[in-house]
């Protein structure tokens, strides 16, 4: 008799654990996972700041550029989904600040490299780093979020975006005036990111038998009712929402400052100034997209941000030096609230594999930014930046397709339901 009251004492326990874990939003949690993103992404974002001064000293084409942006985007993406799947069902918290010393070593690698193949490790191992990183961070932010899953995708997108923006700033400071060897510096934001990862390991596998608990509750209340056949027709759509925005992210984030000053005959140090401008908008604009998505559907929210990017993106490469900045940052902070509209609306997809979806877009992200690279250096080798710029315009008109998404439950809806 002891026994069976001691079993119903643990399973009421449970009950309310998974409860207040499902309603409760951890903000302490989903900031430190951000700040360590904003870490990993600001790290990551060197790699195309010193483009211009490694295609100067070593003689890369644009070419070269493109097939090091494609090798460092390849690491980032084709392991995630793998990993995410694996951590799906065999979480692994302290995975977190061991894919953090991959970037480590990268990092080092970066600073010393003197050829193109050197080069292609370095990037590689950088990449192996944040393939690690995303499927279990985007699982704690989850975890973490109270049921707004958009807000804290929000919350924990806006730290890499931020961290991509500070990238060239601190590579115009850093790197540009002092020079390749000056990477080595990062290695100590490296060192920073693996003991905050360590600490949020810590929690996260302290929690881990909550999220269990809460496994099944969690899943009734997401389930969308939808055919196989309607969730494998969304997910190629939203695939190819994903191919519009990095493919044009791509040619912003790699060619942007090279697209500058061909153009306007900017200096490289201005160049990366005005990337960053851009890349700050970026991080503004994320914040809205998840709370926005949370509160009016997702499906409005990621027509708005790719489709409603267009008209600023056809204008760009016809615009003065500064129109051209000012359209930037209005595509910047209108197309960033896209990616956590796009990841929460797949996770509600497919419930119950957050760490599998979360790997597989992100690496379906940085997949196609990586191909994408390639294939604007490709361009601009037998026509010009210019021209690379033109074209790329018209991709957030691919937007009109999130017509064909149908309208589900969303995160404000399942967070009433819990409360009541």
């Amino acid at each position: 008799m002891d026994s069976i009251e001691v079993d119903e004492k643990e399973q009421s326990t449970s009950r309310v654990q998974s409860k207040i874990l499902q309603q409760k939003t951890i903000y302490t949690i989903l900031f430190t996972i951000s700040s360590a993103h904003l870490l990993n992404d600001m790290m990551q974002s060197v790699i195309p700041a010193v483009y211009p001064i490694i295609k100067e000293k070593f003689a890369f084409s644009f070419t070269q550029i493109g097939i090091i942006t494609l090798t460092f985007q390849f690491a980032s993406s084709v392991l995630q989904p793998f990993i995410g799947f694996y951590t799906d069902k065999h979480p692994k918290p302290f995975s977190l600040s061991i894919g953090m010393s991959f970037t480590l070593i990268g990092l080092m690698v970066l600073s010393m490299a003197s050829n193109f193949y050197t080069f292609l490790i370095a990037v590689t191992l950088v990449g192996m780093g944040s393939s690690v990183f995303h499927p279990e961070s985007s699982k704690v932010a989850q975890l973490a979020s109270g049921g707004r899953k958009g807000l804290a995708q929000s919350i924990f997108q806006v730290g890499g975006n931020f961290g991509s923006a500070m990238g060239p700033l601190l590579a115009a400071l850093i790197v540009l005036p002092f020079g390749q060897p000056a990477i080595i510096w990062f290695t100590l934001i490296a060192l920073l990111a693996i003991i905050i990862l360590f600490r949020v390991g810590k929690w996260y596998q302290a929690h881990l038998h909550i999220k269990l608990t809460a496994k099944s509750k969690v899943q009734t209340e997401n389930n969308n009712a939808l055919t196989r056949k309607k969730v494998i027709g969304s997910l190629i759509v939203l695939f190819f929402l994903v191919f519009s925005k990095y493919f044009y992210m791509a040619s912003m984030t790699s060619y942007f400052t090279f697209f500058l000053i061909e153009k306007f005959n900017v200096s490289v140090q201005h160049s990366q100034l005005y990337l960053f401008i851009f890349l700050a908008a970026v991080a503004a604009g994320t914040i809205a997209g998840g709370p926005l998505g949370d509160r009016f559907g997702r499906k409005y929210i990621i027509w708005f941000s790719i489709l409603g990017a267009a008209p600023f993106a056809l204008l760009m490469p016809h615009a003065g030096l500064w129109a051209t900045i000012v359209l930037a940052v209005f595509v910047g902070l209108i197309l960033s609230s896209a990616f956590s509209a796009i990841l929460v609306y797949a996770t509600d997809l497919v419930p119950g594999k957050v760490g599998m979806i979360a790997g597989l877009f992100f690496g379906l992200a940085f997949g196609m930014g990586g191909i994408a690279s390639a294939f604007w250096g490709w361009l601009a080798d037998r026509t010009s930046i210019e021209f690379v710029f033109n074209i790329c315009a018209y991709l957030p008109l691919i937007g009109i397709i999130t017509a064909f998404l149908p309208n589900i439950e969303t995160g404000r809806k399942v967070s009433k339901s819990r409360i009541d």
